[in-house]
């Protein structure tokens, strides 16, 4: 294990394991930090991802979920706090600067690298204020339609570090782009506890990348996006001379109907489950009679999605994860389930733990951001497995992940 990531939900876990794929360097992600053990020793998995709930949990629940993964990565030459592009969290629920807190706690007072931008999902950084795409256009966060409304963790500042200023007591600055001449020094400076760091390409995710690894702290420990795993795993597989074989980008079309359950709450899910309702597939909305309705659906070989928000309008949010993976289970019993779609990135976390898989390798990328992987353990062992974030994906997206492509 070189590299060693806590990913605060479990499709942002999937998003660092597949940049640090594409990167050269092989993975697993695991379900628990007990799990980190059994694989840290593999020479062919320099990487080894937790998946967690950080990003959903209360403040005062946070050291409990977290500290036990940053005891369990010590031994990686870099940890990363795998967080949300855009830095979802508040002073109330998944608390990033609570996390910066309990890192220096366990790693020592060396200041921590943010870095939120991820130029190849339309995430960008520029003088410490973040922007986010949504459809084909660039919003700045507190105006992106899904952040700026978002149910839990509303954005209402795109400067990050007055957003992650809120969450704690220590300081937290910025270096802009303008000044990655010096980045080394910077990042070194003890005036703040962590540095906002600036992106708009991949120049400048080389050299975030370059000056993060040169850092002396063992482990060096960073919180940031995709972006960062892209950005520090393209410098460290050109050291390493890396090259895990390339990634198919096709895959065959699912061998049965497609199950597909959804606790998103994004305007962006929605319109990817009516593109599949067009298409002939069977909605079943969350309810009394759903789980039932979806099985009887299933067993009759029509292609199904269960889903629990319609058109990203959605009140006080719920924890709906245990309703959908019965729902999971219950068409299991009537006929396998090869390959199943899950959507949330808060909850696809806990229908996978419900379901008791312990680990997940990436078997091929052919929609993007939202890898095929394979589970191992637990009920749906064996069985591939798409998770997706509220806002991943184009319109067709079930479509594609039924067809294969």
């Amino acid at each position: 294990m070189i590299v060693g990531v806590y990913g605060d939900d479990v499709t942002g876990s999937v998003d660092a394991l597949l940049q640090y794929r594409r990167a050269g360097l092989r993975g697993a992600l695991v379900t628990s930090p007990s799990r980190v053990g059994a694989v840290a020793d593999r020479t062919d998995l320099p990487v080894v991802v937790v998946a967690g709930t950080a990003r959903s949990l209360p403040t005062a629940a946070m050291a409990a979920e977290v500290v036990p993964a940053l005891e369990a990565l010590k031994g990686a030459r870099l940890v990363q706090y795998k967080a949300c592009s855009t830095a979802d969290s508040s002073p109330a629920v998944g608390s990033l600067g609570t996390v910066i807190e309990l890192a220096r706690e366990a790693y020592g007072s060396q200041p921590v690298p943010l870095l939120f931008a991820q130029p190849d999902f339309g995430r960008y950084t520029v003088f410490g204020h973040h922007f986010a795409r949504d459809g084909d256009r660039v919003w700045r966060l507190d105006r992106q339609p899904t952040m700026s409304r978002h149910p839990v963790t509303p954005m209402g500042e795109s400067d990050l570090a007055v957003h992650l200023g809120r969450q704690t007591r220590l300081p937290i600055a910025s270096v802009p782009w303008t000044a990655y001449g010096n980045l080394d020094d910077r990042l070194r400076d003890p005036a703040a506890a962590a540095y906002v760091l600036d992106a708009l390409d991949d120049d400048h995710l080389d050299a975030v990348g370059a000056a993060v690894l040169g850092l002396p702290a063992r482990p060096t420990f960073a919180l940031g996006s995709g972006g960062l795993s892209r950005a520090v795993g393209g410098v460290l597989a050109r050291r390493l001379g890396a090259s895990a074989p390339p990634l198919a980008d096709t895959a065959a079309s699912a061998p049965g109907p497609l199950l597909a359950v959804s606790g998103s709450c994004s305007g962006r899910t929605w319109d990817q489950v009516r593109a599949a309702l067009d298409a002939g597939w069977v909605g079943v909305a969350l309810g009394p009679e759903a789980v039932g309705q979806a099985t009887a659906a299933y067993a009759a070989g029509r292609d199904v999605v269960l889903f629990s928000a319609q058109g990203g309008a959605v009140g006080t949010p719920v924890d709906v994860s245990g309703d959908l993976a019965a729902a999971v289970r219950a068409c299991g019993s009537v006929r396998p389930v090869p390959r199943l779609l899950v959507c949330g990135g808060d909850t696809s976390g806990r229908v996978l733990q419900h379901l008791g898989a312990l680990s997940l390798e990436i078997v091929a990328a052919p929609w993007g951001n939202a890898p095929l992987l394979r589970v191992a353990g637990g009920e749906i062992d064996g069985t591939e497995v798409v998770v997706k974030g509220g806002q991943v994906g184009g319109v067709d997206l079930f479509e594609q992940v039924r067809r294969g492509r």
